[in-house]
Protein backbone atom coordinates (compact mmCIF):
# COMPACT_ATOMS: atom_id res chain seq x y z
CA UNK A 1 0.00 0.00 0.00
CA UNK A 2 1.15 3.15 -0.82
CA UNK A 3 2.55 5.35 2.16
CA UNK A 4 0.35 8.24 0.93
CA UNK A 5 -3.79 8.64 1.67
CA UNK A 6 -5.73 7.86 -1.56
CA UNK A 7 -8.75 11.03 -2.04
CA UNK A 8 -10.68 7.55 -3.48
CA UNK A 9 -9.45 4.43 -0.13
CA UNK A 10 -12.75 2.19 0.02
CA UNK A 11 -14.41 1.28 2.40
CA UNK A 12 -13.98 4.00 5.09
CA UNK A 13 -14.56 6.86 3.06
CA UNK A 14 -17.51 5.69 1.97
CA UNK A 15 -18.83 4.42 5.44
CA UNK A 16 -17.50 7.11 7.41
CA UNK A 17 -17.84 10.34 4.79
CA UNK A 18 -18.00 12.73 7.72
CA UNK A 19 -14.24 11.64 8.66
CA UNK A 20 -13.14 13.53 5.84
CA UNK A 21 -15.01 16.66 6.78
CA UNK A 22 -15.24 16.78 10.55
CA UNK A 23 -12.31 18.05 11.08
CA UNK A 24 -10.92 18.90 15.02
CA UNK A 25 -12.78 17.81 17.96
CA UNK A 26 -12.68 17.39 21.74
CA UNK A 27 -14.46 15.22 24.49
CA UNK A 28 -17.17 16.76 25.98
CA UNK A 29 -16.45 17.09 29.72
CA UNK A 30 -18.77 18.19 32.79
CA UNK A 31 -16.08 21.29 33.59
CA UNK A 32 -16.86 22.57 29.87
CA UNK A 33 -20.76 22.42 29.91
CA UNK A 34 -20.90 26.19 30.98
CA UNK A 35 -18.34 27.81 28.94
CA UNK A 36 -19.65 25.72 26.02
CA UNK A 37 -23.25 26.75 26.82
CA UNK A 38 -22.60 30.47 26.93
CA UNK A 39 -19.66 31.04 24.34
CA UNK A 40 -20.37 28.28 21.73
CA UNK A 41 -16.65 28.68 20.71
CA UNK A 42 -15.61 27.65 17.52
CA UNK A 43 -14.85 23.62 18.04
CA UNK A 44 -15.76 21.22 15.03
CA UNK A 45 -17.51 18.60 16.75
CA UNK A 46 -17.41 17.02 20.16
CA UNK A 47 -17.02 13.40 21.43
CA UNK A 48 -19.57 11.73 23.68
CA UNK A 49 -18.72 9.18 26.23
CA UNK A 50 -21.19 6.66 25.47
CA UNK A 51 -21.98 5.45 28.87
CA UNK A 52 -22.33 9.20 30.42
CA UNK A 53 -25.57 9.07 29.02
CA UNK A 54 -27.23 6.14 28.75
CA UNK A 55 -29.73 7.43 31.26
CA UNK A 56 -33.50 8.24 31.33
CA UNK A 57 -33.22 12.00 32.25
CA UNK A 58 -31.40 14.46 33.89
CA UNK A 59 -28.93 17.40 33.53
CA UNK A 60 -26.52 15.32 31.77
CA UNK A 61 -29.22 14.73 28.77
CA UNK A 62 -30.19 18.41 29.14
CA UNK A 63 -26.82 19.55 28.07
CA UNK A 64 -26.27 17.09 25.78
CA UNK A 65 -29.38 17.84 23.72
CA UNK A 66 -28.37 21.80 23.96
CA UNK A 67 -25.03 20.79 22.61
CA UNK A 68 -26.47 19.40 19.62
CA UNK A 69 -28.42 22.51 19.07
CA UNK A 70 -24.81 23.84 17.87
CA UNK A 71 -22.49 21.11 17.44
CA UNK A 72 -22.37 17.59 15.87
CA UNK A 73 -21.43 14.56 18.58
CA UNK A 74 -19.72 11.52 17.93
CA UNK A 75 -20.39 8.56 20.28
CA UNK A 76 -17.62 6.93 21.60
CA UNK A 77 -18.10 3.61 24.12
CA UNK A 78 -15.95 2.36 26.84
CA UNK A 79 -18.69 -0.56 28.16
CA UNK A 80 -18.93 -2.70 24.44
CA UNK A 81 -16.43 -5.24 25.58
CA UNK A 82 -16.92 -6.97 22.25
CA UNK A 83 -13.51 -9.35 23.24
CA UNK A 84 -15.75 -11.02 26.13
CA UNK A 85 -16.11 -14.60 25.48
CA UNK A 86 -19.70 -14.52 26.58
CA UNK A 87 -21.07 -12.27 24.21
CA UNK A 88 -22.43 -8.73 24.44
CA UNK A 89 -24.59 -7.19 27.13
CA UNK A 90 -27.98 -6.53 24.86
CA UNK A 91 -28.95 -4.17 27.79
CA UNK A 92 -25.99 -2.37 27.32
CA UNK A 93 -26.25 -2.22 23.21
CA UNK A 94 -30.47 -1.64 23.82
CA UNK A 95 -29.78 1.27 25.94
CA UNK A 96 -26.70 2.42 23.35
CA UNK A 97 -28.90 2.38 20.75
CA UNK A 98 -31.53 4.60 21.86
CA UNK A 99 -28.59 6.98 22.44
CA UNK A 100 -27.54 6.48 18.50
CA UNK A 101 -31.04 7.33 17.09
CA UNK A 102 -31.21 10.50 20.24
CA UNK A 103 -27.69 12.25 18.80
CA UNK A 104 -27.62 10.88 15.03
CA UNK A 105 -24.02 10.01 14.98
CA UNK A 106 -22.41 9.22 12.36
CA UNK A 107 -20.80 6.07 13.47
CA UNK A 108 -19.86 4.69 16.48
CA UNK A 109 -16.61 3.26 18.42
CA UNK A 110 -15.53 1.33 20.92
CA UNK A 111 -12.37 -0.61 22.27
CA UNK A 112 -10.67 -3.89 21.26
CA UNK A 113 -10.76 -5.30 24.60
CA UNK A 114 -12.56 -7.07 27.03
CA UNK A 115 -13.87 -5.94 30.87
CA UNK A 116 -16.48 -8.18 32.14
CA UNK A 117 -16.98 -12.19 33.17
CA UNK A 118 -20.31 -13.39 34.80
CA UNK A 119 -21.80 -10.09 34.57
CA UNK A 120 -18.91 -8.35 36.94
CA UNK A 121 -17.44 -5.16 35.36
CA UNK A 122 -13.86 -4.75 35.81
CA UNK A 123 -14.65 -1.21 34.03
CA UNK A 124 -11.42 -1.21 32.22
CA UNK A 125 -10.00 -1.70 28.47
CA UNK A 126 -8.13 -4.88 29.34
CA UNK A 127 -5.84 -6.61 26.05
CA UNK A 128 -6.91 -9.53 24.71
CA UNK A 129 -4.88 -12.65 23.75
CA UNK A 130 -3.78 -12.00 20.19
CA UNK A 131 -5.01 -15.27 18.47
CA UNK A 132 -7.15 -16.38 15.66
CA UNK A 133 -9.64 -17.69 18.00
CA UNK A 134 -9.81 -14.52 19.55
CA UNK A 135 -10.25 -12.33 16.80
CA UNK A 136 -12.86 -14.58 15.38
CA UNK A 137 -14.67 -14.34 18.76
CA UNK A 138 -14.31 -10.54 18.44
CA UNK A 139 -15.19 -9.79 15.08
CA UNK A 140 -18.52 -11.90 16.00
CA UNK A 141 -19.49 -9.59 18.34
CA UNK A 142 -18.57 -6.49 16.21
CA UNK A 143 -20.34 -7.76 13.30
CA UNK A 144 -23.79 -8.45 15.55
CA UNK A 145 -23.18 -4.30 17.23
CA UNK A 146 -22.79 -2.85 13.99
CA UNK A 147 -26.28 -5.02 12.53
CA UNK A 148 -28.00 -4.45 15.58
CA UNK A 149 -26.93 -0.30 16.06
CA UNK A 150 -27.11 0.23 12.26
CA UNK A 151 -24.59 2.78 11.42
CA UNK A 152 -21.02 1.88 11.09
CA UNK A 153 -18.97 0.97 13.73
CA UNK A 154 -15.06 1.40 14.52
CA UNK A 155 -12.85 -0.20 16.59
CA UNK A 156 -9.89 1.80 18.68
CA UNK A 157 -6.92 0.14 19.62
CA UNK A 158 -6.34 0.23 23.13
CA UNK A 159 -3.21 0.82 25.33
CA UNK A 160 -1.54 -2.43 27.16
CA UNK A 161 0.17 -2.85 30.34
CA UNK A 162 1.05 -6.85 29.63
CA UNK A 163 0.85 -9.33 26.93
CA UNK A 164 -0.46 -12.84 26.91
CA UNK A 165 2.44 -15.66 26.74
CA UNK A 166 -0.04 -17.48 24.33
CA UNK A 167 0.14 -14.95 21.29
CA UNK A 168 -0.11 -15.55 18.32
CA UNK A 169 0.41 -12.56 16.21
CA UNK A 170 1.31 -8.69 16.53
CA UNK A 171 -0.92 -6.85 17.96
CA UNK A 172 -1.46 -5.23 14.34
CA UNK A 173 -1.95 -8.24 12.75
CA UNK A 174 -4.52 -8.88 15.08
CA UNK A 175 -6.75 -5.41 14.33
CA UNK A 176 -6.25 -5.97 10.83
CA UNK A 177 -7.73 -9.75 11.10
CA UNK A 178 -10.56 -8.33 13.53
CA UNK A 179 -11.62 -5.21 11.27
CA UNK A 180 -11.28 -7.30 7.97
CA UNK A 181 -13.85 -10.20 8.91
CA UNK A 182 -15.86 -8.34 10.89
CA UNK A 183 -16.10 -5.63 8.15
CA UNK A 184 -15.85 -2.36 10.72
CA UNK A 185 -13.69 0.18 10.79
CA UNK A 186 -10.74 1.84 12.66
CA UNK A 187 -10.27 4.23 15.16
CA UNK A 188 -6.95 4.77 15.15
CA UNK A 189 -5.23 6.01 18.54
CA UNK A 190 -2.06 7.24 17.86
CA UNK A 191 -1.13 7.50 21.71
CA UNK A 192 -1.82 3.84 22.40
CA UNK A 193 0.25 2.82 19.44
CA UNK A 194 3.25 4.98 21.56
CA UNK A 195 2.69 4.12 24.94
CA UNK A 196 2.09 0.39 24.35
CA UNK A 197 4.85 0.42 22.14
CA UNK A 198 7.19 1.64 25.10
CA UNK A 199 5.64 -0.91 27.22
CA UNK A 200 6.11 -4.01 24.80
CA UNK A 201 9.33 -2.74 23.15
CA UNK A 202 8.18 -2.75 19.59
CA UNK A 203 8.56 -0.41 16.68
CA UNK A 204 5.25 2.41 16.54
CA UNK A 205 5.96 2.46 13.28
CA UNK A 206 6.04 -0.50 12.06
CA UNK A 207 2.15 -0.02 13.74
CA UNK A 208 1.33 2.81 11.80
CA UNK A 209 2.28 1.31 8.41
CA UNK A 210 0.58 -2.05 9.19
CA UNK A 211 -3.20 -0.74 9.32
CA UNK A 212 -5.47 -0.65 6.69
CA UNK A 213 -5.46 3.14 5.44
CA UNK A 214 -9.02 2.26 3.59
CA UNK A 215 -10.43 1.65 7.07
CA UNK A 216 -9.43 4.33 9.41
CA UNK A 217 -12.50 6.22 10.14
CA UNK A 218 -11.08 8.63 12.86
CA UNK A 219 -7.58 9.41 14.91
CA UNK A 220 -7.00 9.98 18.95
CA UNK A 221 -4.51 11.94 20.02
CA UNK A 222 -3.67 12.35 23.83
CA UNK A 223 -0.83 12.76 26.74
CA UNK A 224 0.64 10.56 29.24
CA UNK A 225 2.30 9.78 32.10
CA UNK A 226 5.87 8.34 32.19
CA UNK A 227 7.43 6.40 35.12
CA UNK A 228 10.98 4.64 35.20
CA UNK A 229 9.87 1.70 33.59
CA UNK A 230 6.58 1.78 31.77
CA UNK A 231 3.90 4.54 30.77
CA UNK A 232 0.58 5.12 31.30
CA UNK A 233 -2.33 6.68 28.87
CA UNK A 234 -3.29 9.14 31.91
CA UNK A 235 -4.82 12.17 28.91
CA UNK A 236 -3.71 14.54 31.58
CA UNK A 237 -0.98 16.33 29.83
CA UNK A 238 -0.26 17.83 26.25
CA UNK A 239 0.66 15.33 23.49
CA UNK A 240 4.15 14.63 23.54
CA UNK A 241 6.46 15.57 20.39
CA UNK A 242 7.12 11.43 19.51
CA UNK A 243 3.21 11.12 19.80
CA UNK A 244 2.19 14.10 17.46
CA UNK A 245 5.10 12.46 15.30
CA UNK A 246 3.44 9.01 14.92
CA UNK A 247 0.44 11.04 13.91
CA UNK A 248 2.17 12.98 11.22
CA UNK A 249 2.89 9.42 9.92
CA UNK A 250 -0.83 7.90 9.85
CA UNK A 251 -2.14 11.25 8.58
CA UNK A 252 0.39 10.94 5.60
CA UNK A 253 -1.21 7.19 5.40
CA UNK A 254 -4.27 7.97 5.93
CA UNK A 255 -5.45 11.58 5.19
CA UNK A 256 -6.82 14.18 7.62
CA UNK A 257 -9.80 11.91 8.91
CA UNK A 258 -11.64 13.62 11.74
CA UNK A 259 -8.87 14.04 15.29
CA UNK A 260 -9.85 14.00 18.27
CA UNK A 261 -7.53 15.42 21.29
CA UNK A 262 -8.32 13.34 24.58
CA UNK A 263 -7.95 15.11 27.76
CA UNK A 264 -9.64 13.31 30.53
CA UNK A 265 -8.04 14.04 34.11
CA UNK A 266 -6.48 17.13 35.59
CA UNK A 267 -8.82 19.47 33.06
CA UNK A 268 -7.63 22.41 32.06
CA UNK A 269 -9.37 25.35 31.07
CA UNK A 270 -11.62 25.26 27.54
CA UNK A 271 -9.44 26.98 25.92
CA UNK A 272 -6.11 25.07 26.99
CA UNK A 273 -7.44 21.59 25.70
CA UNK A 274 -9.04 22.87 22.63
CA UNK A 275 -5.71 24.62 21.28
CA UNK A 276 -4.06 21.54 22.25
CA UNK A 277 -6.28 19.85 19.80
CA UNK A 278 -5.83 22.50 17.29
CA UNK A 279 -2.04 21.95 16.91
CA UNK A 280 -3.17 18.67 14.54
CA UNK A 281 -3.79 20.83 11.82
CA UNK A 282 -0.70 22.07 11.02
CA UNK A 283 0.19 18.25 10.31
CA UNK A 284 -3.01 17.86 8.03
CA UNK A 285 -1.14 20.68 5.71
CA UNK A 286 2.24 19.11 5.73
CA UNK A 287 0.39 15.57 4.98
CA UNK A 288 -1.42 17.05 1.79
CA UNK A 289 1.94 18.83 0.41
CA UNK A 290 3.51 15.50 0.69
CA UNK A 291 0.38 13.21 -0.97
CA UNK A 292 0.70 16.26 -3.97
CA UNK A 293 4.80 15.71 -3.95
CA UNK A 294 4.29 12.26 -4.38
CA UNK A 295 1.90 12.64 -7.26
CA UNK A 296 3.77 14.60 -9.25
CA UNK A 297 7.38 13.06 -9.18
Amino acid sequence: MSSSYSATLPPAAARFPATRTLGIGIGLRVPHYDHILSNRPSTDWFEVIAENYMVDGGRPLAVLDAIMEQYQVVLHGVGLYAGNAQGLDWDHLLRLKALVRRTRTPWFADHLCWGSVDGTFTHDLLPLPYTREAAVRVAENLRIAQDFLEIPVAVENVSSYAEFKGNEMTEWDFLNEVVHAADVGVLLDVNNIYVSSINHEFDPIAYVDAIPAERVAQMHIAGHSRYARFIIDTHDHPVVDPVWQLYARAIERCGPVATLLEWDARIPSFDEVWSEAQKARRYWSHAAANHVAAHAA
